[in-house]
């Protein structure tokens, strides 16, 4: 349904000649070879997911330092920072299927390494650091190469249905797959999680067999390296549309999703709930994300994104001010689910939108600036925690919701080129 506003510059309203397809839930998954893409997305982010808990429990048995915690996750962030341009332009060389294969070997060798000086006694606290770095440079190969599969297995007409699923699957992954590591270390211990993780990765390669190679186009690999992550830029410069939507996507990542690193916060300090209720904080938090992408899933390839975008960062800040001032711990978890319902709705129309637009041979490097703006939540740590210590975490949150709504307005009032989105939408479709 569309969003109500009198000024029709403001919000699309139009009837597409491009023919949607009927709304299905799970569309994408009718198409062989994205049930096995499907099936590898869930071995590889269950892994992943996991690994993350077991890396903090190894680094935390190894010093019982604090500050180890926070030095074993930057070290998996920095690199993946600073490589997501190049692996982007390398995602845009090389076959795709290829290069997600060699990325989770390497993944697998390196967790191999791990466990061999676990299981010998051999393990330091700095070859966690060394495994973490390694497999931050990973995942800028990873990514661009698995988006731009996924569009060459389901086309532009089911991309949409595609990502959703994608993300369902991640934060059923980001709420299930530390619980299900956490259950097994007391069963198997650590030893044991690490080898049921690498047979998971293993997995996940396995299903990429069932998926024909996706060669790149045949200018790719004419230019040097650089040349390549320079042009990325230009392309930028030159597609208005596709730089808006990046910097759209960016609004919330930087000033209202890192919320998430302040729940503990809230469950110490506003509720007194202590660690399970954290853990009740940030399930709802991932029950939330999978229910929006569940109904990004069910619309349908309809070309109108712009008004679920707006209503999804919108409705994320709204709920989200409303959840930080109910004095009641488990009626805020119903405005915390929703919240992230919309922010998943927002973030995935967006994502979607980017990849519809973007030509194949810049897809990676497009990719790459997508990954990029999720750095942008550990920077949007700093000055919400620097003003949770000042005012509180409750009004931290609410200040920072009300600067989103805000922006999002600016967006649609002065960007000409933004209301046009659905109109560049159903003409990159008909093409």
């Amino acid at each position: 349904m569309p969003f109500p506003c009198v000024d029709k510059g403001i919000l699309l309203d139009s009837k597409p000649s491009y023919q949607v397809n009927k709304p299905s839930s799970f569309a994408a998954l009718k198409i062989p070879q994205y049930r096995w893409l499907f099936a590898g997305n869930i071995a590889f982010f269950f892994a992943m997911q996991g690994q993350i808990l077991t890396r903090s429990v190894l680094a935390w048995e190894l010093t019982h330092r604090e500050l180890a915690l926070a030095q074993i996750n930057l070290a998996v962030a920095i690199p993946m920072l600073l490589g997501s341009l190049v692996g982007g332009a390398i995602a845009d060389r090389m076959e795709k299927r290829k290069l997600l294969m060699i990325g989770q070997l390497f993944i697998v060798a390196n967790e191999c390494v791990v466990l061999f000086l676990l299981m010998t006694g051999q393990l330091e606290f700095w070859n966690l650091i060394v495994a973490a770095t390694l497999m931050g440079f990973m995942f800028p190969l990873i990514m661009p190469a698995r988006m731009a599969l996924s569009v060459k297995v389901v086309g532009k007409e089911n991309i949409g249905n595609a990502m959703a699923l994608a993300v369902m699957v991640l934060n059923l992954a980001r709420v299930l797959g530390p619980v299900c590591a956490g259950l097994l270390i007391g069963v198997i211990d650590v030893q044991g999680v690490y080898v049921f993780g690498i047979v998971l990765y293993l997995v996940g390669v396995a299903c990429l067999l069932g998926i024909k190679p996706a060669p790149p186009n045949k200018d790719a690999g004419n230019k040097a390296l650089l040349a390549d992550v320079k042009y990325g830029f230009t392309y930028l410069g030159q597609n208005r549309q596709i730089l808006l939507l990046l910097l759209f996507g960016m609004v919330p990542m930087f000033l209202a999703m890192p919320f998430q690193n302040l729940l503990v916060v809230f469950s110490d300090e506003v509720w007194d709930v202590g660690p399970k209720g954290l853990g009740f904080l940030q399930g709802s938090a991932g029950v939330g994300g999978v229910l929006g992408a569940l109904w990004v899933a069910r619309r349908g390839e309809q070309p109108q994104r712009l008004n679920g975008m707006v209503l999804g960062t919108v409705g994320f800040g709204v709920f989200l001010a409303v959840f930080c001032f109910i004095p009641n711990f488990y009626l805020a978890l119903v405005p915390l689910v929703l919240a992230n319902i919309f922010a998943n709705i927002a973030s995935t129309l967006n994502n979607t939108s980017i990849q519809v637009l973007v030509p194949d041979e810049v897809r990676g490097r497009i990719t790459s600036f997508m990954l990029m703006s999720f750095g942008l939540m550990p920077l949007g740590v700093l000055p919400m925690a620097y003003a949770a210590e000042r005012v509180g975490a409750p009004l931290a949150v609410t200040v920072a919701s009300v600067v989103m709504i805000f922006a999002v307005f600016v967006f649609l009032l002065l960007s000409g080129t933004f209301r046009r989105l659905d109109k560049d939408l159903i003409s990159a479709l008909e093409k």
